[in-house]
């Protein structure tokens, strides 16, 4: 069990840049001292590409600007209707590797769907949640000073067409898949809180505080 609490920001939905440099900010002037936090957020559409990505796994981006990023994994889209979580932990406070934060993610995922009798699994070699093949949640980390950000994307309730324009997670023909299609949480919202359940359950987090929009201090 934590004795510390875990903070939660609720950002609504906001520019994914803004988001990103605020987690960069925030990761890079931590201490020891510093509040473990999990960030609940819808982007605008944007295309991200992690740092081993290829540029041939991006289609036909169109309109959709995309942003070269600092996280591990392949190309992916963000938009308004998907539940985006970036949990900014000390995992070496915590005394867990990234293997395990990982497993602990896609875990509280599988879990809260498993509540709309939903079976969904995680896959040894393909991070992410996945429900009949087809890919419901995807997952891209960064690790820094022993810190963890970046985080999650679930798609609930959302323009799925952008997709078609990428390999997802770098996988032609991925077929992704969204809540509100298989009877899971039919909002950002729904599926936020019951996620935030989840995950601090797992981790073992007793008391969760939650504020709304970032710190001043972070931007």
């Amino acid at each position: 069990m934590q004795e510390r609490p875990l903070h939660i920001r609720h950002l609504g939905r906001q520019d994914y840049e803004k988001v990103w440099h605020a987690m960069q900010h925030y990761t890079d002037n931590r201490d020891a001292d510093s509040q473990d936090e999990l960030w609940i957020v819808e982007h605008n559409p944007v295309f991200t590409q992690g740092q081993a990505g290829k540029s041939e796994h991006i289609l036909n981006p169109g309109d959709i600007p995309v942003i070269q990023v600092d996280r591990g994994g392949q190309v992916t889209y963000h938009g308004p209707g998907q539940l985006v979580v970036y949990p900014l932990l000390d995992i070496k406070r915590l005394k867990i590797g990234v293997r395990q934060l990982v497993t602990d993610i896609e875990q509280s995922i599988v879990q809260m769907l498993a509540q709309y009798d939903i079976e969904a699994y995680a896959k040894a070699d393909a991070p992410g949640v996945y429900i009949d093949e087809r890919k419901v949640a995807s997952l891209g980390l960064r690790i820094r000073k022993g810190c963890s950000f970046h985080g999650l994307a679930l798609n609930v309730d959302m323009d799925m067409s952008p997709f078609q324009r990428i390999n997802p997670c770098g996988y032609a023909g991925m077929e992704m898949i969204q809540c509100k299609m298989i009877n899971g949480p039919q909002t950002v919202k729904e599926a936020g809180d019951q996620l935030v359940a989840q995950f601090s359950q797992i981790l073992g987090y007793q008391e969760l505080v939650h504020h709304q929009g970032l710190a001043p201090s972070y931007e």
